[in-house]
């Protein structure tokens, strides 16, 4: 029984090495983005353009700025620089977890809480 135990410990640890994800975060750093979502059952597009310390969005004719602090080649922390109420003083961990050619896949949740949610973002130029 121990043998089986660890025969498929150590076949599992193959398998899940083999479907790791390759991420090219540095490809994301910077550029201009478009992010889609369903708000109220209707698909919502947001345009942003980041540098290493900065990101603008534009949203239904708003526009939002906030500090980008990179935490390591793949994380960072955005903070609204003009929070207009305390919900938009609290900080989002991004955190990118797969890349591709144009796009990348991203959980993001508050800064000290739980409950994470998962989106994709399309590169348009650099």
């Amino acid at each position: 029984m121990k043998r089986i135990i660890a025969i498929s410990a150590v076949l599992s640890l193959m398998l899940s090495s083999c479907f790791e994800a390759k991420r090219n975060c540095a490809d994301f750093r910077t550029g201009t983005f478009e992010f889609e979502t369903y708000i109220n059952g209707e698909l919502q597009k947001s345009t942003f353009v980041r540098n290493d310390s900065l990101e603008i969005e534009f949203f239904q004719g708003r526009t939002d700025t906030s500090s980008v602090r990179w935490i390591n080649p793949c994380e960072y922390i955005l903070k609204n620089t003009n929070p207009k109420n305390m919900a938009e003083q609290k900080p989002i961990h991004m955190k990118i977890l797969t890349t591709s050619e144009d796009r990348y896949t991203f959980e993001y949740g508050q800064v000290g809480e739980t409950q994470k949610a998962r989106g994709e973002v399309i590169k348009v130029s650099e």
